[in-house]
C-alpha cells in the first residue's frame, strides 16, 4: 500500500476473547474504528480477524549448529511472518538481529540476549558457559542487552549422574534473578525437570520454558507467585526421538525424557486449571523449523485448553503479557485475517488469507 492509502477491514475483529467488531480501518499504518474521511478510496480485505500471533519462544539467528548469518536470519524471520507470527520473544541467540529492527516487513522481536548456561550443561556454541560465581554479572550483561528479558538454562543433563539435574546453586539464582530485576528484566528458564522448578520460582523467576516437570507439588507455587509457562509442545514431541538417541549413553536421562513426554497434555492441563498463566512458544530455530505457531495452538487444544484460551495464549493474552498492544485505537496494524472463525476451529490459524504488518499488507 502506497503512503496514505487506507486499509478496511470488514468482517468479524476479534479485538479480544469477548469483544468482536465488524469492521476496522488502517490509516497511516494504525488501527482506528472511526470511518476515515478518505474512506471511498480504502482497499477492502474480507475475513476474520486476530491481532498479529505470538510466538513466545522463538529463536531467530540460531540453527542447530549455533549462529547463522544475516540471510538465514531474514528467511527464518519471514517464515514466520507469512504464517501469521508478527511478534516474537526471541528466548536466546547468540546473533545480533538488531537489525531486523530497522526491517518493516518483518516481526517484532523481544530479545533476551544469549543463554546463559552452565559449563559444558547446554548446546555447543548456543549459551554463555559459565560457572556460578559469575552468574550475577552475566545476566546483567545479557539484561542490559536484551529487550527486557534474560534466559537462564536451569537443567540439563549431568553426566555424573546420567540424568537431568538442576545448574545453579539457590544463591547464585537469587542473586542473579534480583540483579535481572534491579535492572527492569524479567528472567525465565529452560527447565524440563522436576527438582530444578521449585527453587527458581522461590528465587522470583518470571516465567519456565518447557516446565515438563510441572507435578500436583509445584503447580500451586506456580498459580500462587503467577510465573507463567510456555510449554513448547511441538517441541516437547520430539522427547522419544532424543530418548533413543541418547539411550545407549545416558539410560536414565532417556526414561526420564520418555516419562516427561508420556504426560505432557496432563501436565499442560493441570497448570491451566491451576491458574497457571499458559502462552504459547514453539521453540524454533534450534532443530525446529520455523512458522510452526499454529501448529502449537492445536497442541495447546490436544492438552485440553480451551479454543479461546489457546488462542489467547497466542493473541489477547500473549501480548499483554508482554506489554505489546493488540488490535486496539491508535495501534500499529499488525493483524491476520482468516477465512473462517479461529474460535470454532483454531486449526484455520494454519491458512491465513492476509497478513498485515505495519499497516503493509505483506502477505
Amino acid at each position: 500500500m502506497s503512503e496514505g492509502a487506507v486499509l478496511h477491514l470488514k468482517g468479524r475483529v476479534l479485538v479480544g476473547p469477548d469483544e468482536v467488531r465488524d469492521e476496522l480501518w488502517v490509516v497511516g499504518g494504525r488501527v482506528t474504528f472511526d470511518r476515515p474521511t478518505m474512506a471511498r478510496d480504502a482497499t477492502t480485505v474480507t475475513g476474520w480477524a486476530l491481532p498479529g500471533l505470538v510466538d513466545a519462544h522463538c529463536h531467530v539467528g540460531l540453527d542447530a549448529h549455533g549462529p547463522v548469518d544475516d540471510a538465514t536470519s531474514e528467511k527464518q524471520a519471514l517464515t514466520d511472518r507469512d504464517a501469521g507470527t508478527l511478534l516474537i520473544r526471541d528466548a536466546g541467540s547468540p546473533s545480533d538481529t538488531r537489525w531486523i529492527d530497522d526491517r518493516e516487513d518483518l516481526p517484532r522481536i523481544i530479545r533476551a540476549g544469549r543463554h546463559i548456561a552452565r559449563t559444558k550443561r547446554y548446546i555447543r556454541n548456543y549459551a554463555h558457559e559459565i560457572e556460578p560465581d559469575d552468574l550475577v554479572a552475566y545476566v546483567a550483561r545479557e539484561a542490559r542487552r536484551g529487550d527486557g528479558w534474560v534466559k537462564l538454562v536451569g537443567d540439563w543433563i549431568d553426566r555424573s549422574t546420567g540424568d537431568l539435574e538442576a545448574c545453579w546453586p539457590r544463591g547464585a539464582v537469587e542473586a542473579a534473578i534480583a540483579e535481572a530485576h534491579r535492572l527492569g528484566a524479567r528472567v525465565t528458564a529452560h527447565c524440563f525437570a522436576e527438582d530444578s522448578l521449585a527453587p527458581l520460582v522461590e528465587a522470583g523467576i518470571d516465567c519456565i520454558e518447557h516446565a515438563t516437570g510441572l507435578t500436583e507439588d509445584t503447580i500451586p507455587l506456580f498459580a500462587e507467585r503467577g510465573v507463567a509457562i510456555v510449554p513448547t509442545l511441538v517441541n516437547i514431541a520430539t522427547f522419544p526421538l532424543l530418548a533413543d538417541g541418547g539411550e545407549a549413553k545416558f539410560p536414565r536421562w532417556a526414561d526420564h525424557m520418555r516419562r516427561l513426554h508420556a504426560r505432557r497434555y496432563d501436565t499442560v492441563r493441570a497448570a491451566y486449571d491451576a491458574g497457571v498463566p499458559v502462552f504459547a512458544g514453539t521453540d524454533a530455530g534450534g532443530s525446529l523449523a520455523h512458522g510452526l505457531v499454529a501448529e502449537e495452538v492445536v497442541e495447546l487444544t490436544r492438552a485440553g485448553l480451551p479454543a479461546v484460551a489457546a488462542l489467547s495464549a497466542t493473541t489477547w493474552g500473549a501480548r499483554d503479557w508482554l506489554g505489546r498492544p493488540g488490535l486496539t485505537e491508535g495501534a500499529s496494524a499488525d493483524l491476520v485475517v482468516y477465512e473462517s472463525d479461529p474460535r470454532e476451529d483454531v486449526r484455520v490459524l494454519a491458512a491465513p488469507r492476509r497478513v498485515v504488518l505495519r499497516g503493509e499488507v505483506v502477505g
